[in-house]
């Protein structure tokens, strides 16, 4: 019998959030579209400034704040972000 991976529940939140680049400083503006206990979808205005795979998304501007993520998925400017440790 076939094993079915169920998704965690996503809830709809349409938050500001910000999400910085690994051993970056610059905090990038982002909406937080929705949010599970394992990840998020987020939207950023420019995609291609997110080079790597590991970010830290928090919902206040201050880098210390927040989880640290893997983007998993990329569609236009819609990232799928899992988070990790």
């Amino acid at each position: 019998m076939a094993v079915t991976k169920k998704r965690d529940v996503r809830r709809s939140v349409q938050q500001a959030g910000w999400i910085t680049l690994e051993g970056g400083f610059a905090a990038r503006p982002c909406t937080v579209l929705d949010l599970s206990a394992t990840g998020a979808k987020i939207v950023i205005d420019d995609p291609t400034s997110v080079t790597t795979a590991k970010v830290r998304l928090a919902f206040t501007r201050d880098a210390r704040t927040g989880r640290n993520c893997e983007v998993v998925w990329r569609r236009g400017k819609t990232l799928g972000v899992r988070f990790s440790g």
